[in-house]
């Protein structure tokens, strides 16, 4: 096995919860900390797991109705920084950046709240903006983090956990970066299209 890395700590931040319990279970028993916001948060320490508040590793709260929750330096040091780099691992230790190693996403619902006849203003405030970067961060730095980007992929993650433990090879983890850009890309590709009508 090739570039082995332990997963320690994970983000999540999921608008879909369902399916989530047996990957909580599975990182648990496996020792991984959990880091969240809001309903996310709720829904870890309601399967009763403890969870760490994103506020507290920002010192920010969730601000602008909830439109800025995750995007701090902090979140994307811990994903973007680079564990083989020096420097980035000094700067990390300087500004007290956590290392974030797994990032579970599943974003707003923009195609099913376009197709329910919602309001224009309805559909702009379901066009995610913390997932979609946490999943291109994720996904960039997929030498050192696993990046989960739907529901879609929890099955997947949890049959890596149930053969090898909380550790994934360089394979599996550009696989998951190849669907969240996958992910991405057609979220983008909806939201164009429905600016563009």
């Amino acid at each position: 096995m090739s570039e082995v890395k332990k997963i320690k700590t994970a983000l999540i931040s999921v608008f879909h919860k369902d399916g989530l319990d047996e990957l909580l279970k599975k990182l648990n028993e496996e020792g991984v900390k959990f880091l969240s916001t809001g309903g996310t948060q709720k829904f870890i320490e309601e399967q009763g797991y403890p969870c760490q508040k994103v506020e507290d590793v920002t010192t920010y709260p969730s601000i602008l109705g909830g439109r800025v929750k995750t995007l701090h330096p902090k979140v994307f040091g811990g994903i973007l920084g680079r564990r083989d780099n020096e420097g980035d691992r000094d700067q990390m230790a300087q500004y007290e950046i956590p290392e974030i190693d797994l990032v579970i996403v599943d974003l707003y619902p923009f195609e099913q709240t376009v197709a329910s006849g919602a309001s224009e203003a309805d559909i702009i405030e379901k066009i995610d903006i913390g997932g979609i970067s946490l999943i291109r961060a994720g996904a960039k730095n997929f030498k050192d983090v696993v990046i989960v980007p739907s529901k879609a992929e929890y099955s997947v993650l949890l049959d890596i956990l149930n053969k090898k433990g909380a550790q994934t090879d360089i394979e599996d983890r550009r696989m998951f970066a190849e669907r969240a850009f996958g992910v991405s890309s057609h979220y983008d590709t909806a939201i164009h299209s429905w600016f563009a009508k």
